[in-house]
């Protein structure tokens, strides 16, 4: 295993202690939350960077590292509907996203083809860890317009990735 991927598979064994933190209440338990989460999401760069400075891009790597982000959101957005400050529907939304572009690049792939992340999915990346980041600060305060602000941004920038990455890649879809 390279170190890019043991520095992804770090990003998933943090994801239970960023849960149970998140959800066990116990003295500054929303702090070291969000330090887990800051960490895990910081990870996501590092291992990036590892793989290609190094030339460490593996078939293991291209499978790992997008499975360790989708679990990690996913594990955020799941507390949030827990907690009650997302509907479960937003989070179904997200999850939609994240299957149907999944399944366009495993019949790219099956094809020969390869589709490389867009720049407005690079953005809702962004925009969805800054706004998990952004709730799990606020998690003690009165933030409601805050949350459902950061929710529509979530929603937004993940309908529009959605949507631009398969319009740019329709033709994976065709029958031949």
């Amino acid at each position: 295993m390279t170190t890019a991927s043991k520095v992804t598979m770090l990003r998933i064994l943090l994801i239970p202690f960023f849960m149970a933190a998140a959800l066990l209440e116990f003295r500054h338990s929303d702090i070291i939350a969000l330090a887990l989460f800051l960490v895990a999401s910081i990870t996501d760069g590092i291992d990036g960077y590892i793989a290609r400075k190094y030339d460490q891009i593996s078939d293991f790597g291209k499978f790992i590292d997008p499975l360790a982000d989708k679990l990690l959101v996913t594990s955020a957005l799941l507390i949030f509907v827990q907690w009650g400050i997302m509907p479960a529907w937003a989070l179904m939304v997200v999850l939609t996203r994240e299957f149907a572009v999944s399944g366009l690049r495993m019949i790219a792939a099956a094809k020969g083809d390869v589709i490389a992340a867009g720049g407005s999915g690079k953005i809702k990346t962004v925009v969805t860890i800054l706004g998990i980041c952004f709730m799990l600060a606020t998690v003690n305060m009165e933030m409601a317009v805050g949350n459902q602000i950061v929710i529509a941004l979530i929603l937004l920038t993940t309908v529009y990735s959605g949507v631009e990455y398969f319009a740019k890649n329709y033709r994976v879809l065709e029958m031949k």
